[in-house]
């Protein structure tokens, strides 16, 4: 099997607030969508994010769609420096992100902070000064 994750899609129990998020908010470019759809797709670069509504998305999974808390997965954005983490650490709270970690000098040698999406999924952002990630 090739090493590759070609889409990541997050069960959105809100659709529309987590499409205005990550479109509006953020500015991830949508793709093939229309207002009504049940599942949007933003182009990435080298990978692709999907919204689909969280109970259709365990119904297709075959899992019940209970649950609470930390998932065990977190989404992750390399940035070139410290200064860019900032900037988009901000940019993601103004979007209507919540601070989970603030940016800050990590244990491993980098630079990195959490936010949470409008429903609690956790991204990333982060400096390595030790691999090119961005």
């Amino acid at each position: 099997m090739k090493p590759r994750i070609s889409l990541i899609t997050l069960g959105a129990r809100d659709l529309p607030r987590m499409i205005a998020f990550y479109r509006d908010g953020l500015g991830f470019p949508t793709h093939n969508y229309t207002p009504g759809d049940d599942m949007v797709m933003f182009r990435m670069e080298g990978t692709w994010l999907g919204l689909f509504p969280h109970a259709e998305l365990a119904k297709d999974a075959g899992v019940s769609p209970e649950g609470s808390g930390f998932t065990g997965v977190a989404l992750a954005r390399n940035e070139p420096s410290k200064a860019e983490v900032d900037r988009t650490f901000a940019e993601a709270l103004a979007a209507g992100a919540r601070a989970v970690k603030p940016p800050q000098d990590v244990f491993w040698g980098g630079y990195s902070g959490y936010f949470a999406d409008p429903e609690g999924n956790l991204w990333e952002v982060a400096w390595n000064p030790f691999t090119d990630l961005t």
